[in-house]
């Protein structure tokens, strides 16, 4: 590269929870720049989540945080071509791009599913995903399942 690596600019704490890892989900839910709009849909979530839920010492960013963990992948697979041929390589992933892939996951397919409202379909999404079911950690486990299945080929790492 010709340029130096862009230094990471600090993110200000959500106002409710005073959190940077909820800032960085909802700038990850906002569209159009409508921030205010993506805050009010995550804290309308969050409440529905403290409705339903059944576990009652935990709170509702706890179950958040939980089923982001959960969405989590752990490992990768790569495509690397190695003479002629392109292997899928399984890689272990970095904390920060762990993190990054389970936020544009859970809310991939919060906005695939058949809710009223963004903000029921987040929190249906949130609830399945602290269970370990629904479709953002089934996305983990295929992923997984994809790396271990190239298991074979992980001495061609770079």
């Amino acid at each position: 590269m010709r340029k130096r690596q862009a230094k990471k600019r600090p993110l200000l704490p959500d106002p409710k929870f005073n959190d940077q890892l909820v800032t960085r989900f909802v700038n990850n839910l906002m569209w159009d720049g409508k921030k205010s709009v993506a805050f009010k849909v995550f804290y309308d979530a969050l409440e529905i989540v403290e409705t339903k839920k059944q576990d009652a010492e935990k709170s509702a960013l706890e179950i958040w945080k939980d089923a982001l963990t959960n969405v989590m992948p752990h490992v990768e697979v790569r495509s690397r071509r190695v003479g002629g041929a392109t292997f899928q390589i399984p890689m272990q992933i970095r904390p920060d791009r762990k993190v990054s892939m389970a936020i544009k996951w859970l809310i991939l397919y919060t906005r695939k599913r058949n809710e009223k409202s963004m903000a029921g379909k987040l929190a249906a999404e949130i609830l399945a995903a602290a269970k370990e079911e629904g479709a953002a950690v089934k996305k983990r486990m295929d992923t997984h399942k994809m790396a271990d299945a190239n298991k074979a080929f992980s001495h061609f790492r770079f």
